[in-house]
């Protein structure tokens, strides 16, 4: 007769057979015999036997006796490694920014030179225009004037830009004077007339300004007159 699955109660299987009665009706009665689940777990005796002797504070696993050393010479360690980390890190932001320094600078000469060898260039263009002849035609002179503008301009866009001279005073960083001339009109050393133009490259100079620089009249004595020295009066 088939029999219905086993019962598990409490880590217990309790079999239940099928059999007839009197009537020969199928009934179902507990069969007498009990199995142990395997479950894969320990007995509760062996788990007890696992059990520390004494869970209340009593003998436990003692740490050896290098311990405290140990853990000392591993903090000092960690302390050092991360001590050559930021040093590395510093290092390497140092080299980072001389490196990006270096190329700035070397970019800056290479553009400065190349700029430096244009002057005269602009110099003959300057002087061209600003003595002309009269026997050459206007267009030659017009065309000189497109010539000179656009390259004027090319290296306006590299960071040139002219010393300004016009009505300043002399200045020995930026401006280099070649003669002192009587202007009454002007200041004391005064720009009045500009021999070469002076160019900086992105606020650096490049080459200073040649002018003429004016200087203070001198006062006469009274009684005296041009050319003559006063009466010695010792």
């Amino acid at each position: 007769m088939p029999t219905e699955p086993a019962l598990s109660v409490e880590g217990h299987r309790i079999g239940m057979d099928m059999k007839n009665d009197e009537n020969g009706k199928a009934s179902t009665q507990p069969v007498a015999t009990e199995e142990l689940v395997k479950t894969g777990q320990a007995k509760p005796e062996e788990a007890t036997a696992r059990k520390p002797a004494d869970l209340s504070g009593g003998a436990s696993a003692e740490l050896p006796a290098d311990f405290a050393p140990a853990y000392q010479k591993l903090l000092g360690e960690k302390q050092e490694l991360y001590d050559r980390l930021l040093r590395k890190q510093a290092e390497f932001d140092n080299w980072r920014k001389r490196t990006q320094r270096e190329r700035e600078d070397f970019s800056a000469h290479a553009v400065a030179d190349l700029v430096r060898a244009l002057l005269p260039v602009l110099d003959g263009f300057d002087r061209a225009l600003k003595h002309r002849d009269q026997r050459v035609p206007e267009q030659f002179y017009q065309g000189m004037e497109l010539i000179h503008r656009e390259l004027f301009e090319v290296l306006s866009r590299a960071g040139l830009v002219p010393v300004e001279t016009a009505g300043q005073v002399f200045d020995p960083h930026f401006h280099q004077a070649v003669e002192t001339v009587e202007a009454p009109g002007a200041r004391d050393q005064e720009i009045v007339e500009e021999v070469q133009r002076g160019y900086k490259l992105k606020h650096r100079l490049l080459r200073p300004a040649t002018v003429k620089v004016a200087a203070a009249v001198r006062s006469e004595k009274p009684g005296t007159r041009s050319g003559q020295a006063a009466p010695d009066r010792s």
